[in-house]
């Protein structure tokens, strides 16, 4: 199987757009959300409508959790609390209970799919280190668990110890363990403003982290047009 693994939309539906192009020349076999598909961006409506018609499974994130009244308010930075109360004013009932259905996480047989950790995954922590990265670990009894969050594409590799990869290929070696971050679609936050996700070849036990070209300009201006913060605007232009 060949699965595309992606996450953290935030409303961006040119990045979304440009991420499913690229998808559809990669002939996979399956379609996996990490959640976050709304929160940041204009358009929180037409990226939930586009995940819902095409199946793709997905799992909660906490942009989605506090859309919906599931996550506090006071989680979030003065930015991103703004963009969560303008994201749940333009919702309908229908779209909150679908997002508000999501689960926390999705076992798929060898791996698994959370938005934040493993443990506590209704907390919203961050794998940014080993530490925290090793606390996951001591929860994951698949091969690999693909996470979000952080908007930063990484794996870290438990064999023994714990190392941190930022290749764009990872071969999945027979006795390791794997944490691998694909980066976000809507929102980067490694310097490269091109949307990120995952390509996961369960044949070939590789993992490939494929960055798209989309109109940033565009998604910015609609960002602006809608009258929330600026700042959203600006960073999808640094990819920060």
């Amino acid at each position: 199987m060949r699965y595309a693994i992606f996450g953290d939309i935030h409303g961006n539906s040119e990045a979304l757009g440009a991420v499913l192009g690229d998808v559809e020349r990669m002939r996979v076999d399956r379609l996996l959300c990490l959640g976050d598909i709304v929160g940041y961006g204009a358009e929180p409506e037409a990226c939930i409508r586009r995940i819902r018609s095409l199946g793709i499974g997905c799992i909660l994130g906490n942009h989605d959790s506090a859309a919906t009244g599931g996550t506090p308010l006071d989680y979030f930075n003065p930015y991103a609390r703004a963009a969560v109360e303008w994201t749940a004013d333009r919702l309908g009932g229908d779209e909150k209970a679908w997002l508000a259905s999501l689960p926390l996480t999705m076992p798929l047989g060898g791996f698994i799919l959370v938005h934040a950790t493993l443990d506590r995954p209704a907390e919203w922590g961050y794998i940014m280190d080993r530490e925290a990265a090793a606390r996951c670990f001591d929860l994951l009894g698949e091969r690999a668990c693909f996470i979000g969050h952080s908007h930063v594409p990484v794996t870290f590799r438990r064999d023994g110890g714990i190392s941190t990869i930022c290749d764009v290929a990872t071969v999945l070696d027979e006795g390791a363990r794997y944490i691998i971050n694909v980066g976000s679609v809507g929102q980067p936050r490694d310097g490269d403003p091109r949307a990120s996700y995952g390509i996961l070849d369960e044949g070939a036990g590789r993992v490939e982290i494929r960055r798209v070209a989309y109109d940033v300009g565009r998604a910015g201006r609609k960002i602006l047009d809608a009258g929330l913060p600026p700042f959203l605007a600006l960073r999808l232009e640094a990819g920060r």
